[in-house]
């Protein structure tokens, strides 16, 4: 039986964990003065490749925003739930120019949906011509520069062994399209029939594809799941996290 790895960053502190949902947005309220203007929290930018998904492997830069409303116990970016810089929209724009021939930009977080502001950045980055890729939980509404045919919604269903099921809005489900993607991470057996049980009933009809990866990304992970998959004629692609298997969990990775 498959047992997900012990990583830096998997299991939260308790301090993260016992955070209410107000103290989880305070950050983002008292994170110091907001320049005027379109300005956005930024916990970090990088270039890197694109670790997950339809777009794998595929070199990206990274613009991680600061802020998280939920507590995934297995999250390997707490960092991102505090601190972070406020950065003009022109300075965050400069900084993914900067990176000569990288056309795709992955908007992660925490939970880039919970500033405003990432309409913003989104409609700027398109508009230059980047194909987008918004990483988000579905806990926020999807909308707007969201629905653009350049960016990619990756919307994150979390399952009961991440202990933040039931967050989804499902009119995000609504919302999805061909261009966007479902991804599913899972720790064991029961999160896998979770999955099978959203796709048959919640995702019907639903044109975005699905992906399920495991806990820490590991191959024997991968594997594990594979064979569930098999067993249960899913359409689903399983994949591993590559930035995981060449880099571990080395931040700006």
């Amino acid at each position: 039986m498959y047992a997900p790895p012990r990583r830096h960053g998997q299991a939260l502190s308790g301090e993260a964990l016992a955070h209410t949902p107000e103290e989880r947005l305070a950050p983002l309220r008292r994170a110091g003065a907001k320049p005027p203007g379109v300005s956005l929290r930024v916990t970090e930018i990088f270039p890197s490749l694109q670790g997950e998904g339809r777009d794998i492997g595929v070199p990206t830069v990274f613009v991680r925003l600061t802020g998280c409303n939920l507590r995934c116990v297995w999250c390997d970016t707490e960092y991102s739930f505090t601190g972070g810089s406020w950065m003009a929209l022109d300075e965050v724009l400069a900084r993914v120019e900067a990176h000569a021939g990288v056309r795709a930009v992955c908007l992660t977080g925490g939970e880039p949906l919970l500033q405003k502001e990432h309409q913003d950045l989104v409609a700027a980055l398109t508009g230059r011509g980047y194909r987008v890729v918004v990483e988000t939980s579905g806990s926020r509404p999807i909308a707007g520069a969201l629905l653009h045919e350049a960016v990619c919604v990756s919307m994150d269903i979390k399952c009961p062994g991440s202990g933040e099921e039931g967050s989804l809005l499902d009119e995000n489900i609504a919302a999805l399209r061909a261009k966007d993607q479902v991804k599913f991470v899972l720790a064991d057996k029961a999160d896998f029939d979770f999955m099978r049980g959203v796709i048959a009933t919640r995702l019907k009809g639903c044109p975005a594809p699905v992906t399920a990866q495991p806990v820490g990304g590991s191959a024997e992970g991968v594997r594990q799941i594979a064979e569930w998959v098999a067993e249960a004629g899913l359409n689903v692609r399983v994949l591993p996290q590559l930035h995981k298997l060449l880099w571990g969990d080395t931040a700006g990775r």
